[in-house]
């Protein structure tokens, strides 16, 4: 079989950045710009009043890149614990990949002292595994923000549809599709039947899952977006078991997805 016999794939715990977006959206004013928002075609003015307020305020910005935003101790106590029930789950790994970003490598940390044996493994930061680049619109952290203050961009991305839309300077879903097929292309040739590790981030998650099982645009943007509500949660396991016996290599079946194995926040 040309596949690992076990790809399981971790999303980083709770950031500092998710926590703020969670205080963000309990505001008042973003409560009122996201009013504003809905009505911005018949009252532009006030929703780019107020979207600019935000932006110009800080208050809801971390200041640093997307690389370098931290967990927060609630992502720390997840990763810890999701270490733990991962033992019982899995083989211990052969290989562990791990994405550049600090909230990727703190997670992978918070693991390793849930579960010791991991000091062991080999781990390999990957930059093949990174979140989406957004480019231009992570200095505004929110994209609504910067569609009302850059109309033209929203104007683009309705036209092209999410799935397509580049941020300036950053990248669309098939740009991160395109990056971790070639990831899996090079687990597939090194660790063919062996036990594969892996620490990433939401749309990494999403692409790896489309790529495995060709979905397409729109059945992407339904697990990203529709009602179902599959979106990756934080230190959510997802994990693929290769069966020899099916297709002429093997296959690689989605047993897990998105499985939470820590207590309540």
């Amino acid at each position: 079989m040309k596949w690992p016999n076990t790809l399981t794939i971790v999303r980083h715990g709770e950031s500092e950045y998710n926590a703020l977006r969670a205080r963000k959206i309990a505001d008042p004013l973003y409560q009122a710009f996201q009013k504003a928002y809905t009505r911005r075609k018949q009252e532009p003015a006030l929703a780019r009043e107020l979207a600019q307020s935000i932006h110009d305020s800080g208050e809801f910005a971390l200041h640093s890149g997307d690389h370098d935003t931290a967990l927060n101790r609630t992502g720390q106590r997840q990763a810890r614990e999701t270490g733990q029930r991962l033992a019982e789950l899995i083989y211990i790994p052969d290989i562990i990949f791990v994405s550049p970003y600090d909230r990727a490598h703190q997670t992978l940390e918070q693991m390793t002292r849930g579960w010791p044996a991991l000091r062991k493994v080999r781990t390999v930061e990957e930059e093949r595994l990174r979140e989406q680049e957004h480019g231009l619109a992570l200095i505004y952290h929110d994209w609504r923000i910067f569609h009302i203050l850059h109309p033209e961009q929203e104007q683009l991305r309705d036209e092209e549809g999410a799935y397509w839309y580049r941020y300036p300077q950053g990248e669309n879903v098939p740009d991160v599709r395109e990056r971790l097929r070639s990831w899996l292309g090079a687990i597939a040739r090194d660790y063919s039947e062996r036990n594969v590790l892996a620490v990433t981030h939401h749309l990494s998650i999403l692409a790896l899952r489309a790529n495995l099982e060709r979905l397409d645009e729109h059945q992407f943007t339904e697990l990203d977006e529709g009602p179902s509500q599959q979106k990756p949660i934080n230190c959510g396991v997802t994990i693929y078991r290769g069966m020899p016996d099916e297709g002429q290599d093997g296959h690689l079946v989605l047993t897990d997805y998105n499985r939470r194995l820590y207590g309540p926040d």
